[in-house]
């Protein structure tokens, strides 16, 4: 008996001893490897609220161009395809009468599209014009782990006004996208989002005639004011987007029958958008990044 009380006021010394250290010990700033998380929500030293905080059309110019996700051009240098980037805040129409406060790749949601060739050497210069920091991470790419975007781990943010470039051989092929990885919930949330797409050295199936992306998204938009949607009570979405455009101001595809199609969808935001192409039956043929296996025999 006098065992059994003395293990249990050990055990409670114990206790109370790990209650003290949790309560006292400094807090460690080490991250540890290189996080992935679930929604894109990097790193920035600012709380929920400033997450909440609307962008106002204060001080911002309407956007120059009216379509998002258009081919980036390049030039080479030494064998090396050169893109430049800057991001900045734009005002831009989802719709005829709506318009948002979005931050941009060069001044369109969705931003440019790179396009480039498995194998290609690419360097992106990003030049930095919102009033907050930013880094891009190359989502889906197989990139070195000092190219891969993410703040205070494998470099520093871009801060208003810097330039950083990053540089990386394009692979594997696929449909990919580029992003930033600082304070995703806004930044992606406000239009920081563009595709990337590696064509294969060697095609292995028939090339479409028809090759579109599609940029999936949400906006919020309350008496003028834009926020960053999230899935959480009064920050929910009232506007879907595809390629920066809410219907009935999205795009039409239009094709020829007997062309072969191919449609890349990439979910962006906070939310699932399951899609439906009505009345005519399509096969999937990659997802994120990657061929679907045939099915077995």
């Amino acid at each position: 008996m006098r065992t059994i009380f003395l293990i249990i006021i050990l055990a409670f010394s114990m206790l109370l001893a790990a209650c003290a250290t949790n309560q006292t010990a400094p807090v460690s700033t080490d991250t540890g490897p290189t996080p992935t998380p679930a929604r894109m929500t990097s790193s920035g030293n600012a709380g929920m609220g400033h997450m909440m905080e609307p962008l106002g059309p204060e001080g911002v110019s309407p956007a120059t161009q009216d379509k998002g996700g258009q081919s980036l051009p390049f030039h080479i240098e030494n064998g090396v395809k050169v893109f430049e980037i800057t991001t900045k805040p734009v005002l831009w129409n989802i719709l005829d009468d709506v318009t948002v406060t979005a931050w941009t790749y060069n001044g369109t949601v969705p931003g440019q599209l790179i396009r480039v060739t498995e194998g290609d050497r690419v360097r992106i210069v990003v030049k930095n014009e919102l009033p907050d920091p930013t880094t891009i991470h190359w989502h889906g790419i197989e990139v070195p782990n000092a190219m891969d975007g993410v703040p205070d781990v494998t470099q520093k943010p871009i801060q208003p006004g810097e330039t950083f470039t990053y540089e990386f051989i394009a692979k594997p092929a696929g449909t990919f996208m580029y992003h930033s990885h600082f304070e995703g919930d806004v930044q992606v949330g406000t239009g920081l989002y563009a595709p990337f797409i590696i064509e294969p050295k060697q095609e292995t199936a028939p090339r479409p005639d028809v090759d579109v992306t599609l940029m999936l998204a949400e906006s919020r938009v309350v008496n003028g004011q834009t926020f960053a949607a999230m899935p959480m009570a009064g920050m929910e979405p009232n506007y879907f987007t595809i390629n920066g455009k809410a219907f009935p101001a999205t795009e039409a595809i239009t094709v020829k029958q007997g062309q072969r199609v191919r449609l890349r969808f990439i979910g962006m935001g906070q939310f699932v958008h399951p899609m439906h192409l009505h009345g005519f039956p399509f096969k999937i043929v990659a997802t994120d990044g990657h061929p679907v296996p045939p099915p077995p025999n």
